[in-house]
C-alpha cells in the first residue's frame, strides 16, 4: 500500500469509499436515510471535485494496486492550523495501517503547521480511539460536524505539532 495524490480519475473510486465507510459507521447512529442524504450531498463528484487542485490543501489516498483503501483530505488557510476535514478507511482495511500512513502524509504535507484540528462524531468510540492514540486531545464540542447546520453534534480534536 502507498500513498498518493487523489486525482480527477480516482474521484469515483473514492465516492463508493466514502458511501460504504459512511454507511458501516453512521447508519446504527443516524439511520441509513439520514447517511444516503449526506453522503449524496457531502460525497458527490461536484463536492468531491474542487479538492483535486484546491489551494492549501491535501487530497491523499491509500492505494494498495488493486483499489483505493482509505482517503483523506486537509487544507490550512494561515499554514499554521490544519483543518483535517475527511479520513477515512474503507471497512475491510480499517486496521491495517491505511489510516495511519494517511495522518504521516496530511502532517507532513503541511511543515509549518503547529496545531491540526478535527470534529468527530462524539459516539465513533473507534476513531476516538484512533485520533487519541495519534496524539489528539479534547478541546471543544460543535452542534454542526462538517458544514453550518448540519445539526450533526461532534468532539473537537487538537494535537499540537512539532
Amino acid at each position: 500500500m502507498w500513498v498518493r495524490t487523489a486525482s480527477e480519475r480516482d474521484l469515483e473510486e473514492i465516492r463508493a469509499l466514502l458511501i460504504a465507510t459512511w454507511h458501516d459507521t453512521y447508519d446504527h447512529i443516524y439511520g441509513v436515510e439520514k447517511v444516503t442524504e449526506i453522503t449524496d450531498a457531502w460525497h458527490s463528484i461536484a463536492a468531491l471535485r474542487p479538492r483535486v487542485d484546491q489551494p492549501n490543501s491535501e487530497f491523499v489516498v491509500a492505494d494498495t494496486g488493486e483499489q483505493i483503501c482509505a482517503v483523506a483530505f486537509a487544507s490550512s488557510k494561515d499554514g499554521r492550523l490544519v483543518l483535517l476535514h475527511q479520513l477515512y478507511v474503507s471497512p475491510d482495511a480499517q486496521g491495517k495501517g491505511a489510516g495511519s500512513l494517511l495522518m504521516h502524509e496530511i502532517i507532513d504535507s503541511f511543515p509549518e503547521a503547529r496545531k491540526i484540528r478535527l470534529e468527530v462524531e462524539e459516539t465513533n468510540a473507534q476513531a476516538i480511539a484512533f485520533y487519541e492514540n495519534k496524539g489528539f486531545v479534547e478541546v471543544g464540542r460543535t452542534a454542526n460536524c462538517g458544514e453550518a447546520e448540519s445539526g450533526l453534534p461532534a468532539l473537537i480534536l487538537e494535537r499540537v505539532l512539532g
